[in-house]
């Protein structure tokens, strides 16, 4: 009778996993980080340009995305393109969205600090 007696293993309880918070928080401060860092300023500087786009006027110095300086001569309100006069009779239309710069009439050029 040496192994009659009735041995009970004691149930370990499973240890307990992170909660659904716990989990989750890392993922959340990635996105909280990613729209501050990344979508916030881009959102704001498209914002920036559309108001620039919007706001052009005959006779406003423009640059075009592909390097053309001109001066603006016609702007059509109903359609999203400009003439634009870029030297001894060159004249052309020009889509609003693809101006990169606008110097309004007397506005000197813009200098980078670099």
């Amino acid at each position: 009778m040496l192994f009659s007696s009735p041995a009970y293993a004691q149930a370990a309880g499973a240890p307990a996993g992170p909660g659904l918070f716990e989990s989750l928080a890392p993922l959340i401060l990635i996105v909280v980080i990613f729209w501050f860092l990344i979508l916030r300023p881009q959102n704001k500087k498209m914002k920036e340009h559309r108001e620039m786009v919007n706001n052009v006027r005959r006779g406003d110095t423009v640059v075009t995305a592909g390097g053309l300086v001109g001066k603006v001569a016609k702007v059509k309100d109903d359609d999203a393109e400009i003439e634009v006069d870029f030297g001894e009779g060159i004249r052309m239309r020009v889509i609003k969205s693809t101006l990169s710069d606008v110097r309004v009439k007397g506005e000197p050029a813009k200098k980078d600090d670099k």
